[in-house]
């Protein structure tokens, strides 16, 4: 009998040590981190959360005594290996350094040497971009490998492999500051790079958009310092920065997915729910829930956890986030990825509180859809969005995009060809402001623009011209000055290639005229061209838009302002030269008597009749 009271006794000691071992190791306190790690004085917004995380935070009593700085709440959440400060900047606080003291019983634990640094006073940052800028996007490891010893990193498992094509090949930012003066030669004016922010993911890490760190430079990129100097470099060539990032979705190896602060930090179903991608849902009137839930809650990737925006804590976080890299670097605009996939209302906060901060600032965001009407309603002050306003000023234009990489390719016909590029402008009524539409023919997602123009030069140099003139803010994507190739269908690797020559070994060297071949060069040369043309032309960057009716396989239209008027021609017959009578024209022309190609650079003395050689574009000035 004693001894079955012993074993009694022995297996109820053994289960209160496991359920309440935790407890005897409370007394242990360690601070990790504290996001953001530094601020700014004179902020417009006087709020500020700092996430606090480290082993047992949340027993330590938090304390800051600083003139103009005040800690309005300590939170406390599920884990408690999390703090949520909320504290007060008040307009009288200045630029210093503060502690932030963390006690247990009285007894001084953990401190926190926080800043408050002066804001960014420099002239030549936070621009914005729009109309009157051409983007260059790049893929910063596919670009050009500035620094090789950082290829690899210790403790960060994805390795350099250049014959992998899903692999890390290296490039970074020396890569891109070594070339400001090749984007800036070619006539863009403003450079968009995909996120540079670490991903310490195992595998298919390079193209950055599964964060583990939203604090911290990738090191295998270079440092938040490099990245500083990269966007005073680009603006010393004239040209504005901006930043990628993600609000959706992280990588699974952050440290608040390993740890989270609460379970609803992020969007969890029983098992693996993979997003259906179908962002039409979020405004279709008939949709139900369940195809609603998995659009916006549903993950990415196994690799990808995705957020919950309606956690107050993290809407905080990431909003404080992106004003934190806006004020740090000084970059002119944001690109924010997947749009539509967060929660909405969230997102329209974010975009009023960093207009609040910077009014001069500009945001796109992708949108991918495929009709005009989804891609409108997320527009700010959208005519079709009822009670909802997004406060997105710029939008990714996917219809136009589809419309492009179409048009060119077929014959004409009543919704074919030329009248797929008519028919996406004729629904311009639904945006409050298309000449803020990003408009491009290819990206980091999608097939190569040569290649989805069927390697044909003529409708490569067509493409381009309507590009560069239509509507919006014109993009291209790394090596579409090149005729670089590719289809996302072969693996995104084949759309992301290294840029010949962004490697000591490589066998070509594209970022110079010898290094090209004679296709290439006329690429190029056409693209530069119509850019350099482009960077002065106000009737191009704010004026109006006239079309008319394709014909014939010919589309024309007008780009008008009070003192000046521009005609693109685009004739898409494959073999026949037009003698195109301008008569149908008058109302744009009747002012004129004569008017310069631009891409030709020829004088042409009679509007009346012009020539136009088949599959070709021309951009008339008028004079």
């Amino acid at each position: 009998m004693k001894n079955k009271t012993h074993l009694r006794t022995l297996i109820f000691l053994i289960i209160f040590l496991l359920t309440f071992s935790h407890l005897s190791f409370s007394n242990n306190i360690s601070l990790e981190r504290v996001e953001p790690m530094f601020w700014w004085a004179g902020m417009q917004n006087p709020d500020l959360q700092l996430l606090v995380h480290g082993e047992n935070i949340s027993q330590a009593e938090v304390s800051i005594n600083y003139e103009g700085v005040k800690l309005k709440k300590v939170n406390k959440v599920e884990n408690p290996n999390y703090l949520f400060l909320d504290i007060v900047v008040s307009k009288n606080a200045k630029p210093g350094i503060f502690e932030i003291k963390f006690k247990k019983n009285n007894k001084l634990v953990e401190t926190y040497k926080y800043e408050l640094r002066e804001r960014n006073t420099k002239t030549d940052i936070n621009k914005g971009f729009d109309a009157s800028d051409a983007i260059y996007l790049l893929m910063p490891d596919r670009f050009f490998n500035g620094n090789p010893a950082n290829d690899n990193i210790k403790l960060m498992p994805d390795k350099s492999d250049r014959k992998n094509p899903d692999g890390r090949h290296g490039g970074d930012i020396q890569g891109i500051i070594n070339h400001v003066d090749y984007i800036e030669n070619l006539g863009f004016t403003a450079v968009w790079m995909n996120p540079l922010l670490e991903n310490n993911m195992p595998k298919y890490s390079y193209h950055g958009y599964a964060i583990s760190d939203f604090y911290k430079i990738d090191k295998r990129l270079g440092t938040n310092s490099d990245y500083v100097n990269l966007v005073d470099s680009c603006h010393k060539h004239n040209l504005k920065v901006i930043m990628d990032m993600v609000f959706n979705h992280c990588g699974i190896e952050s440290y608040f997915i390993k740890d989270l602060p609460m379970k609803d930090w992020i969007h969890q179903f029983p098992e693996f729910t993979r997003s259906n991608f179908h962002a039409p849902t979020v405004i279709d009137t008939h949709a139900s829930d369940i195809d609603k839930d998995v659009m916006t809650n549903g993950w990415f990737d196994t690799n990808m956890a995705d957020f919950n925006q309606k956690n107050k804590f993290l809407a905080n976080y990431l909003i404080q986030n992106s004003i934190w890299w806006i004020e740090y670097s000084g970059i002119d605009g944001i690109r924010m990825d997947t749009y539509p996939y967060p929660d909405k209302d969230m997102m329209a906060e974010w975009t009023m509180r960093v207009f609040a901060e910077y009014p001069n600032f500009n945001i796109v965001g992708e949108t991918w859809v495929q009709k005009v009407p989804f891609a409108a309603y997320w527009q700010k002050d959208s005519k079709i969005s009822g009670n909802y306003n997004s406060m997105l000023p710029s939008l990714t234009d996917f219809p136009l995009y589809s419309a492009i990489n179409k048009a060119f390719n077929e014959k004409e016909g009543w919704t074919e060809g030329m009248a797929r590029l008519y028919y996406v402008l004729a629904q311009d009524f639904l945006y409050p402001n298309p000449n803020n539409l990003l408009v491009f023919v290819d990206n980091h997602d999608l097939d190569r623009a040569f290649s989805s123009l069927n390697k044909d030069i003529k409708k490569y140099k067509m493409a381009m011209a309507f590009l560069l003139t239509v509507r919006g803010i014109p993009q291209i994507y790394y090596g579409t000055e090149i005729l670089m190739d590719g289809l996302s269908s072969q693996g995104h690797g084949f759309i992301r290639k290294d840029f010949p020559g962004g490697w000591k070994n490589d066998k070509v060297n594209a970022f110079t005229a010898k290094g090209r071949s004679a296709l290439q060069n006329e690429a190029f040369d056409y693209l530069q061209n119509i850019l350099t043309w482009r960077k002065n032309q106000a009737v191009i960057s704010r004026g109006e838009l006239k079309h008319f009716i394709p014909e014939d396989g010919v589309y024309v239209y007008f780009r008008y302002i009070e003192n000046k008027t521009v005609m693109i021609i685009l004739n898409n017959n494959e073999e026949a030269d037009k003698d195109l009578n301008t008569k149908r024209f008058a109302e744009c022309m009747k002012d004129y008597k004569s008017g310069f190609d631009i891409i030709s650079h020829k004088q042409i003395d009679n509007l009346k009749n012009i020539k136009v050689a088949a599959k070709s574009a021309m951009i008339i000035e008028l004079k």
